[in-house]
């Protein structure tokens, strides 16, 4: 795990120094140049993501998880279902098949790549998993799930401070779901000087 951690150091530093530039940035769309209509409703949903009015927060969540797992091609997003799929029946085999091919197909779709990072974590394949995210940020700078992706490896790795920052660009972009604040407490509470 030592050795493993040490290869991870440059591609983690490398990443972590794109992050806060990429989470304040507006939207690269799946093509790099999203159409105006897409990037309205994206910005719109991100801006109620922000709001912890009654559930609209939960709303804007759904509608943003669905238009970004849009390729705009049926062959590419059946690809993206069927890897889910294999991932949710625990055939990892059949996941990394089908969402590889989704992303030699379609490289410009973050959705496909962050698919793959989650496979490719489930794998316990961290190295290729952190450069998928870093794919997807590239792609989508405000991906929350990939940011909680980056974080989860990180604190899987030991390395508390990557992991902490990574969750709070996560927690930045989407102040108000649990999963995001309940892994920024578990980490602050680990930074040393702190009470417990």
């Amino acid at each position: 795990m030592g050795v493993s951690v040490k290869l991870l150091n440059p591609v983690v530093a490398a990443l972590l120094l794109i992050v806060p530039i990429f989470a304040g940035s507006a939207a690269i769309g799946q093509s790099g140049a999203p159409a105006k209509a897409e990037a309205s409703t994206l910005d719109t949903l991100f801006s109620e993501l922000q709001s912890g009015e009654d559930g609209q927060w939960q709303r804007a969540e759904r509608q943003i998880r669905a238009e970004w797992s849009k390729s705009g091609s049926a062959a590419m997003d059946l690809l993206l279902e069927r890897g889910r799929d294999a991932l949710a029946a625990g055939d990892l085999d059949g996941a990394l098949d089908h969402l590889t091919a989704l992303t030699d197909h379609a490289p410009d779709f973050a959705e496909g790549w962050n698919a793959l990072a989650t496979a490719r974590f489930q794998a316990d394949s961290y190295g290729p998993a952190i450069e998928d995210i870093r794919r997807v940020l590239a792609l989508e700078p405000r991906h929350f799930g990939a940011l909680a992706g980056l974080g989860r490896i990180l604190e899987e790795l030991g390395e508390t401070g990557g992991a902490l920052a990574a969750f709070r660009a996560a927690h930045a972009i989407h102040p108000h779901q649990p999963d995001i604040k309940a892994a920024l407490d578990r980490l602050e509470r680990k930074q040393p000087g702190r009470d417990i």
